[in-house]
């Protein structure tokens, strides 16, 4: 194709051409869309009962569960449109739409992890000035200047990518894909985007850069902590941030900083199901099993919703001992 003028839709190309193949990655896909659907609701809705766990920890939990919902719906879906139907097309507005919405969720996630270990360097570093320094309205300037910041962030690396002229538009991957999108350009605009890919790498760096300042603070405060209950406890608080935060960033870095290769290769595949579909689906696997309150919150609320069922199908099992009462009498 000449120039990106002419190009009306992009043919992905990261899955099998063969029905029977397809309809296998439709169901695995469906299967981990909806088990990262139903575990982020979950957290969410945990949360967002519990008066316990209005807290900013929480309220930031509740921030990423949304953020890596909007990030695994921007892939998956379109993903399991095209296995069901056998085709792998998709307009070229659709192409634009998917880099900005999955950029704008990918990094404002990443703002927001910073935002959290933050969050944890003020409470366990400076724990009697915690309620004034993370108050209410400052938790939600945070969040709002993250959100801010991550779609003038997403326009900009949106708009770099397609002001390139495309050659082809064969993408070697399930979605829209920045690297993928670079292989098939044919001029020299790319360079716009690898200025705004080095400088992407900058900003990230200094955003990764403070949160293993703020962890070398926190694990010399803990050290500092007499008892061994203590120190568990404040671990207790931060290990699930450090293992999202290691989660995301290896299979984002593998991902957008491995060298490029011209032919498809199945590692471009890997370390896009990598950075895409695992951190939503494992990060609230992850607060679940290492934090209490959340695992509390969440038997209540089954609790809760199992027993309200019971009463709705028999609202007359509430009167029995009364009735009992009154044949007593």
């Amino acid at each position: 194709m000449p120039n990106s003028s002419t190009v009306t839709t992009f043919l992905l190309l990261g899955f099998s051409d063969t029905r029977e193949q397809n309809v296998l990655y439709f169901i695995l896909l469906l299967v981990v869309y909806l088990a990262a659907l139903i575990a982020n609701c979950l957290i969410i809705s945990a949360v967002s009962l519990d008066q316990q766990l209005h807290t900013p920890m929480y309220f930031f939990l509740v921030n990423l569960s949304v953020l890596d919902l909007g990030s695994i719906s921007v892939t998956i879906p379109n993903a399991m449109i095209n296995c069901l139907l056998n085709t792998w097309e998709i307009s070229y507005s659709g192409c634009v739409a998917q880099v900005y919405s999955l950029i704008f969720f990918l990094t404002t996630d990443f703002f927001l992890l910073t935002g959290m270990a933050y969050d944890r360097y003020v409470a366990i570093c400076d724990p009697l000035h915690y309620e004034t320094v993370m108050a209410r309205t400052v938790c939600i300037k945070m969040v709002a200047s993250m959100w801010v910041v991550g779609l003038l962030y997403s326009g900009l690396h949106a708009g770099s990518t397609f002001a390139i002229t495309f050659c082809s538009n064969v993408i070697n991957q399930f979605f829209c894909e920045i690297p993928q999108l670079l292989k098939i350009s044919c001029d020299h605009l790319y360079l716009i985007e690898f200025g705004v890919v080095v400088f992407s790498a900058c900003l990230f760096f200094s955003f990764f850069a403070f949160i293993i300042v703020s962890y070398v603070h926190i694990f010399k405060s803990v050290l500092r902590i007499p008892t061994t209950q203590g120190r568990n406890k404040a671990f207790s608080t931060c290990v699930p941030h450090l293992i999202v935060v290691s989660l995301f960033v290896s299979t984002a870095g593998f991902a957008y900083l491995k060298p490029n290769s011209q032919s498809p290769s199945d590692m471009d595949l890997m370390f896009a199901i990598l950075y895409s579909v695992v951190p939503p689906l494992m990060n609230p696997v992850i607060y679940t099993m290492r934090n209490r309150d959340i695992r509390v919150s969440l038997w209540k609320m089954f609790q809760s919703g199992i027993f309200s069922v019971r009463n709705t199908r028999f609202p007359l099992i509430g009167l029995i001992p009364r009735c009992n009462l009154l044949k007593e009498n």
